[in-house]
């Protein structure tokens, strides 16, 4: 058994499995959500788990070169757009249907119980070394 990090042995799978260049989308539970990418539903209710806690699960897993949100996310919620900006300095916004546009070529989509709007994030992986 697992003692720490990310115990959901499907999203760990996941993770363990994409490389330098993948995409993965953070997503609130209405975000449209194509075929297409792997999809792992942690959404249990409205807001659990919270955007914050599974991205700030995921930031401890991966290495991320670049992250993307919608550029709607200033106006409409303060609070993600606040967390993605601490977290994620050199993050890139675009419009929300660009996003959405571009939620197909992920290799993951991990979708959350956030209820609030534009909480979704893209992040692209890295290469540790």
């Amino acid at each position: 058994m697992k003692r720490s990090g990310i115990l959901n042995s499907r999203l760990a799978g996941e993770l363990a499995a994409l490389g330098h260049g993948d995409t993965v989308l953070i997503c609130d539970v209405g975000m449209p959500v194509p075929p297409g990418p792997r999809v792992v539903d942690l959404a249990f209710r409205a807001g659990v788990p919270s955007f914050a806690e599974v991205l700030d699960g995921l930031l401890e897993e991966l290495v991320v070169e670049a992250a993307t949100a919608a550029e709607e996310v200033g106006a409409a919620n303060p609070e993600a757009a606040a967390l993605l900006a601490a977290r994620l300095p050199e993050l890139c916004h675009v419009p929300h249907e660009e996003l959405k546009r571009r939620t197909p070529d992920a290799r993951l989509v991990v979708r959350t119980g956030e209820a609030r709007p534009y909480a979704n994030v893209l992040l692209r992986c890295g290469v540790f070394f």
